[in-house]
Formats: C-alpha cells, sequence, structure tokens
C-alpha cells in the first residue's frame, strides 16, 4: 500500500506539472507576435500618459509570447469615455489593457452621468503608486493655506468631470472654502498652461507623483504650492498639508470624506476587461510584478522622478471593490454634496 500511495502521488505530480506547462505554453503561443493595447483615458503628457508608457515600453518582455504594447489615448469624460470602451467594445482575450482613472469606483458607486461600466468586472493587473492626489495654488494667488482659501476667492482649473472638479466642491461645501472652479479644459497640462498664463490661480487636483515627475522645477521653485492632500494618510513629503478628511466638521462628512480619498490607494493602476481567461489573467499579473522590480523600468522611473509604490493585481482588486461597494448611506450623502455632478 505505501508502495501505491507513492506512485499515486508522483502520477498525481507528473499530470499537474504536464498540465501546468501545457497552460503556459498554451499563453505563449497565445501572446507570441501579439499587440497588445494600453488604452490611457487622458490626452498625452501627463503622469497618467507616462506610466501608461512606461509599462509599455518594460513589461512585454515579461508576458509569455514577448507582445508588444502599443499606446493609444483615449480622453473624454473625466476617463469615463474609456472606461467604457474597455466594458462594450474592447476584445476579451488579454490583448487590452487600460490604465483606468482612479476615481472611476467612486463614480460608478455614485451613479455618475454616463457611467456604463463596473469597476468590479474589470481585472486588475497591478498598481504602480499609491501617491496623494493634492488641491494646489499658483504662487502667484497670495494663496498658500487653506485657511487662505476660507477667507479669499481661489479660481481652480479643473476638467469637466475630473476629481479636481469634486474635490473642489466638496470643499466649498464642507470646510467652507471659496474655489470658483473653471472646467473649460480637455485636460491636466491645459489647466498647467492656464495656471502660467494667469487665466486660473491654482488645480483641482493633480497626484503629487505627477508633479515630482512632470513638473520637478515648479516644486522646487515653489510655484506649486499644495493645499490640502486626498488620501488616507499624509504624506512624508508634505507632513504639514492636511488631509481632505482631516477637514470634514462631523463623523458624517468625514465617513464621505474617507469615501472619497480611498481611491488613492490605487492612484495609477492597469486593469483588463472581463472575460479573459485565468491563466492570461495570471501571466499578466506576475509580468506586471515583474515588471515593477525591473532594473531598467526602476532606473527610467528614477531618472524622471517617478514615484514607483505598487501593489499587485490581487491587492488592488480588493482595494477598488470595496470603493465600488462603499455603504449607500455614505454614497447618498456624497451624491447630495455633489448634485449635477454626479447626475
Amino acid at each position: 500500500m505505501p508502495i501505491l500511495r507513492r506512485s499515486l502521488t508522483l502520477a498525481i505530480a507528473v499530470l499537474s506539472a504536464s498540465c501546468a506547462s501545457a497552460r503556459a505554453d498554451a499563453v505563449f503561443d497565445f501572446y507570441r507576435g501579439k499587440q497588445v493595447s494600453m488604452i490611457i483615458g487622458t490626452s498625452a503628457g501627463n503622469d497618467y500618459d507616462f506610466r501608461g508608457r512606461l509599462l509599455a515600453r518594460h513589461m512585454g518582455r515579461h508576458i509569455p509570447g514577448q507582445p508588444t504594447i502599443v499606446v493609444r489615448n483615449m480622453p473624454g469624460g473625466g476617463g469615463i469615455v474609456a472606461a467604457n470602451w474597455m466594458t462594450s467594445i474592447a476584445p476579451r482575450d488579454g490583448t487590452t489593457l487600460h490604465m483606468i482613472m482612479s476615481n472611476m469606483m467612486a463614480a460608478q458607486a455614485m451613479g455618475t452621468g454616463g457611467v456604463e461600466f463596473d469597476t468590479r468586472k474589470f481585472i486588475w493587473i497591478g498598481n504602480t503608486t499609491e501617491s496623494p492626489n493634492v488641491t494646489n495654488s499658483w504662487y502667484t494667488s497670495g494663496v498658500r493655506t487653506i485657511d487662505d482659501a476660507r477667507k479669499h476667492e481661489l479660481v481652480l482649473g479643473a476638467p469637466m468631470g475630473t476629481s479636481g472638479v469634486v474635490y473642489a466642491t466638496l470643499m466649498n461645501t464642507l470646510a467652507g472654502t471659496k474655489f470658483k472652479i473653471v472646467t473649460g479644459y480637455p485636460g491636466g497640462n491645459e489647466v498647467n498652461l492656464a495656471m502660467e498664463r494667469g487665466e486660473v490661480q491654482g488645480r483641482g487636483s493633480n497626484s503629487w507623483a505627477s508633479w515630482k515627475s512632470t513638473k520637478p522645477e515648479w516644486l522646487k521653485e515653489g510655484k506649486v504650492i499644495p493645499l490640502v492632500q486626498i488620501a488616507l494618510k499624509r504624506h512624508p513629503d508634505m507632513p504639514n498639508v492636511p488631509l481632505l478628511l482631516e477637514l470634514a466638521k462631523n463623523d458624517e462628512d468625514r465617513a464621505v470624506l474617507t469615501f472619497l480619498s480611498a481611491d488613492t490607494a490605487l492612484s495609477r493602476s492597469t486593469i483588463t476587461t472581463a472575460g479573459v481567461p485565468p491563466e492570461r489573467v495570471e501571466a499578466l499579473r506576475r509580468a506586471f510584478d515583474a515588471t515593477m522590480k525591473d532594473p531598467a523600468l526602476l532606473a527610467e522611473a528614477d531618472k524622471a522622478q517617478m514615484d514607483i509604490s505598487p501593489s499587485t493585481g490581487e491587492e488592488a482588486q480588493k482595494i477598488a471593490d470595496s470603493i465600488a461597494n462603499a455603504s449607500p448611506k455614505v454614497v447618498a450623502r456624497a451624491k447630495e454634496i455633489l448634485g449635477d455632478l454626479v447626475r
């Protein structure tokens, strides 16, 4: 009997190894010679775009079969257009990746107009950073703190449908700020130009990692002044800049601000569509993990002063789902405050 059991165990191990090898070969054969799309839901030249292109340059080497990854920008609706495209048009075979905008889970939970996707059905491949967002003033505005923004009107640029509009509206309602929001810009680069020209006096939202990678000279020269950071904990670079949720005056408001701050844990995440075979999902997730440790990628990120603080696809999926499944009471309160922004 012991000999029989050992024989059976060995046979099962050999069969399992054979099956695993067959699956790996199938993934290799599928991706070999293929072109994988990296969809970016913004215009070119910002942190989403930089990170998507960085992944595209390096991740293909770590996917079995080494496919070519080609970037395609698809701006519109504050990221909603690209996310909808991933739901309704993109092939569901693992040949399409998307650098999803971080506020899509909250937008879905609140029933924002135009949303046709369900982030819980996307498959999360990984996240490159948990950098906070910041609302900032421009150095010529005279506004240097959130208290100053309660005393003086500050004109903020923020493309329609983006988190910058949401944050400014929340602060005007719950924290007594006097932000005037100008939404007539297609993307963050255009808001930056508007600040330089004096058309606006600040920006409603940008990732701190983005400021560091795209405009390090502005930070060094003190031209960008963070007024509030949107995250669940203060960033070491900004120990004296308050969190958005710290502006709450009661527990109910704090719950809303926490809900709308949680997505910064997924600041720059990559997803694929529903319906991708499990073995390809596994291959993409492990390729992402390997890419985050790739010396060539890390050297390029370091040169660009781009923060890399990754989380796995499995970890990202849990966080994203927790935001999409937020308490109905908290979501209702958020919708009450944001009004037409989510209709």
